[in-house]
């Protein structure tokens, strides 16, 4: 598979109800931080109101294309830590465009962007430990770590250990 090509772009109306389904998908919430509900409504001030300033914000959420102009996902930098310079990485690529190259294209892009225009010194992600793939895609692009947080995700039923990773930007 030859490797693939993604713009990162920030949120437009237009992507409303791509927003909707990710933020809404019950599926997501077990292997993410984020376990409630967003109406459009919620989604639709958030579009309108996100400055894209991470030092406003404390977070930027970008929208991943592929060379085509479709949708394939959306990628997140959350917490961000100005005085230490970090921040959360979180990804999610729609089922259909998945084992496909954009996650890694996708964290390849984060990581250049992170480390020329926002001056990151480091990125960490928190991984369900059954999440393999995920854990996988990560190691890819070289974060490291596997920083075990016990019981750190709960799914409503049961708690699941977690590994934070990491990954310093380059300068």
């Amino acid at each position: 598979m030859s490797e693939q090509k993604v713009l990162l772009r920030a949120l437009e109306p237009e992507d409303l109800d791509m927003l909707y389904q990710i933020e809404n998908n019950r599926q997501l919430w077990d292997v993410g931080t984020t376990n409630v509900p967003y109406s459009r409504y919620a989604l639709h001030d958030y579009i309108a109101h996100a400055s894209v300033d991470i030092y406003t914000d404390k977070q930027v959420r970008l929208m991943i294309e592929n060379q085509q102009g479709t949708i394939v996902g959306i990628v997140d930098i959350v917490d961000f830590n100005p005085q230490h310079l970090r921040a959360e990485v979180g990804i999610v690529i729609t089922k259909e465009h998945r084992r496909q190259g954009y996650g890694k294209a996708t964290l390849k892009e984060v990581l250049s962007y992170c480390s020329r225009i926002l001056h990151l010194h480091q990125l960490y992600a928190i991984v369900d430990e059954d999440n393999e793939a995920a854990l996988a895609l990560f190691k890819s692009i070289g974060f490291t770590g596997e920083r075990c947080m016990k019981d750190w995700l709960y799914d409503g039923k049961n708690y699941h250990d977690a590994f934070l990773l990491q990954c310093f930007c380059e300068k």
